[in-house]
């Protein structure tokens, strides 16, 4: 039995040696059993009993001892220390924890939760503009060291074109629903049209803005606690703010100062910065629908050099046409897809 379980490993992919030290097992002694057709587990094993193994009395008051009033909430090792102040030895904190495992009783034994599985985000796809937004706070540096101004950005998914934003010196929900509010009411939102995504913050989840947000009848989407990946197209936004030859290497003198220069920011970022995954064309071409005529201009005008010089190109020209859904937190397949 033994060399057919050790064969089944090896035929799995398992070295051999790996094999018997997880059993074990010499693997010399293997290939004298194999040598001599023995099949079964010859190991004599020991023939008595540890000198040092508890009797079943100490099993006993040991379990006993464990499960009482005074020590039922205790690990072991806090057990095992207050029974020595008391003077009392029992068995060590192994031993403990080997007979309470042989008693299958090695589970949480102080009063806390258990463990909680979060749930990926639901995905959203969005196929044209003011469809799915994202939204984040930042930290912006003060004249104060450890105190902060917060940059609030809500972004366009889709475009990538920042639709609102607003600097303040502390962080709450009702600034936020103010921000998002006044967006609403530049892009024309209407209710049931707009998804709103966050992370798991308190200025995003405050009782303000969820009210807001249940007014203008947007349907709000959150990321897991303390998983950034699941709100990307923020992080990526504060990522390019932050690293911009532009962004002052001192801090802001002053909240009016900060807004000055995230006002600047807003302006080349939205109308100037040709964006890399949207074909390289500005935020506000594509959310204000020019990005067709643009693309298609680049198609001619690529066209028309390889008519002109068609040895400069041995494969299709650049690819110049709209990329036309974009996704937030996709699920598994759509990924597989996208990246295929």
């Amino acid at each position: 039995m033994i060399l057919g379980l050790v064969d089944e490993a090896v035929a799995d992919g398992a070295r051999q040696d790996k094999a018997c030290e997880m059993i074990g097992l010499d693997a010399r002694t293997l290939q004298r059993w194999k040598a001599s057709g023995i099949g079964e587990d010859r190991r004599a094993g020991p023939k008595q009993a540890p000198k040092s193994k508890l009797s079943q009395r100490e099993r006993d008051m040991l379990v006993e001892l464990a499960n009482s009033p005074e020590y039922r909430d205790l690990s072991p090792k806090q057990i095992v220390p207050r029974l020595a102040d008391e003077g009392v030895y029992v068995a060590s904190e192994s031993s403990f924890y080997r007979v309470l495992r042989d008693e299958n009783q090695m589970t949480r034994r102080e009063a806390s939760r258990p463990p909680t599985k979060r749930s990926r985000p639901v995905e959203h796809v969005a196929d044209g503009a003011n469809q799915v937004w994202s939204w984040d706070i930042t930290y912006l540096r003060s004249p104060i060291r450890g105190v902060f101004f917060y940059l609030y950005v809500v972004v366009d998914v889709w475009s990538r074109k920042i639709v609102g934003w607003a600097v303040h010196e502390n962080e709450s929900a009702e600034h936020a629903s103010v921000m998002i509010e006044e967006a609403c009411a530049r892009e024309g939102i209407q209710r049931d049209q707009l998804v709103l995504h966050a992370d798991n913050g308190g200025p995003m989840k405050g009782a303000t803005l969820l009210a807001t947000l249940q007014i203008l009848g947007v349907i709000t989407s959150f990321s897991r606690p303390r998983v950034s990946d699941d709100n990307p197209f923020s992080e990526s936004l504060f990522r390019t703010l932050k690293y911009r030859p532009e962004y002052p290497t001192r801090p802001f003198a002053s909240a009016d100062d900060a807004r000055r220069w995230v006002a600047w920011f807003v302006g080349w970022y939205n109308a100037e910065h040709r964006h890399s995954a949207i074909r390289y064309v500005t935020p506000e071409q594509r959310h204000n629908g020019q990005q067709d005529e643009l693309l298609a201009q680049r198609r001619e005008v690529y066209a028309a050099a390889r008519a002109q010089r068609p040895d400069r190109w041995s494969g299709p020209t650049r690819d110049w046409s709209p990329v036309p859904t974009v996704v937030l937190n996709p699920e598994p397949s759509t990924l597989t897809e996208l990246i295929a």
